[in-house]
């Protein structure tokens, strides 16, 4: 069963901390070979699910060193129709890879659960075509029928939501939003946009935004920004009700276009303080931003230096249930927090010696 489908709890006021950049770290840092950016392919070896537990370790013990919620997406960015045949896996395959890498992250739930901090876990999803190139944009009612197979999967699992990144067009929003509507799973819009703040189709941000919640009965539970830096967006960022349907941000490490990293032979890795201060005064504009994590070209550097800068203004977090966690009741917050960052110091210094 699932623990958050019915409500979610990055939807208060607290920050919780989510991934970095997965797939860049490991062609550029790890120098794997990731045909087609997917990483969903480590699933089928010992050694690569291993090193999926690596990087979500150091991402959850960190987020327990600060006492922050954590959203575990699932390794399944590219783990759709389309791009699984290309690269050779069959339906059935596909949806057992599906199920692999959501039982990974229930298992490292159920490994922090001392920590008593609310982990969620997401059935993540990419777009059908490229994530930077829309092309020629379908209809929703085609994208709908697209996605359903693989959030139907999600559905069958522990996942607690799905979300939807790198996604370029109106259409597909609303398909992968009805879609997961249709299994009772709450859905999460990540949009990518262009060094002018518009979609890669040209539309702008709000009136994307806004196309989606009329055509759905606003069924996201909010929206996202990934893989743009926030000096492609930060000028199209305005109040008014739509920007409160923004709450999360993943953001790519470096200034360049889509069409400059898509040609890139090498790692932009940018400056961490300077993102870090940049998330930090998005957050003072509009601190609805609760959902905080890293895209391309980001590592654990960079999301280290971002949880610094922004800090927390909502009341403490509580555990999921006390009732399930009634050892842990008369532990004090000082207490936990030593725990976890006594844990982060061993992590990063035993066993994760090849991440930098």
């Amino acid at each position: 069963m699932s623990q958050y489908r019915h409500a979610l709890p990055q939807l208060g006021s607290r920050i919780f901390l989510t991934d970095v950049g997965l797939e860049t770290m490991l062609v550029f840092h790890d120098g794997m070979d990731l045909p087609a950016f997917a990483s969903f392919t480590l699933l089928d070896t010992v050694d690569g699910t291993e090193r999926l537990r690596r990087y979500y370790r150091r991402c959850l013990a960190h987020a327990a060193s600060l006492g922050r919620g954590f959203v575990l997406e699932s390794p399944t960015w590219r783990a759709n129709a389309d791009w699984g045949r290309q690269l050779g896996y069959t339906a059935a395959g596909l949806a057992d890879r599906n199920r692999r890498a959501i039982a990974l992250m229930v298992e490292l739930r159920n490994e922090f659960r001392h920590t008593a901090l609310p982990i969620v876990i997401s059935g993540n999803l990419g777009p059908r075509g490229d994530g930077y190139d829309p092309g020629a944009p379908d209809a929703a009612e085609a994208y709908e029928a697209y996605h359903r197979e693989q959030i139907a999967v999600f559905a069958r699992t522990e996942a607690d939501m799905i979300s939807a990144f790198t996604i370029t067009n109106v259409p597909e929003a609303i398909g992968i939003a009805r879609a997961a509507a249709a299994v009772g799973m709450p859905t999460v819009i990540s949009f990518t946009v262009e060094t002018d703040g518009r979609l890669p189709t040209g539309e702008s941000l709000r009136a994307a935004i806004e196309a989606v919640d009329a055509a759905t009965d606003r069924a996201p539970a909010y929206y996202m920004l990934n893989c743009a830096h926030p000096t492609h967006f930060e000028s199209v960022l305005e109040e008014g009700p739509w920007i409160e349907r923004i709450r999360g941000l993943r953001a790519n490490a470096s200034h360049r276009s889509h069409a400059e990293l898509d040609a890139a032979t090498s790692l932009d890795d940018g400056d961490p303080a300077a993102l870090a201060a940049a998330y930090g005064s998005l957050r003072r504009r509009f601190p609805q931003l609760c959902v905080l994590g890293g895209c391309c070209g980001t590592d654990h550097r960079h999301v280290e230096a971002i949880a610094a800068v922004c800090e927390d203004t909502g009341p403490a977090l509580a555990p999921a249930s006390l009732a399930a966690h009634a050892p842990l009741a008369a532990v004090t917050t000082a207490t936990l927090a030593l725990f976890g960052f006594l844990l982060f110091c061993l992590t990063n210094a035993v066993q994760y010696p090849l991440v930098v």
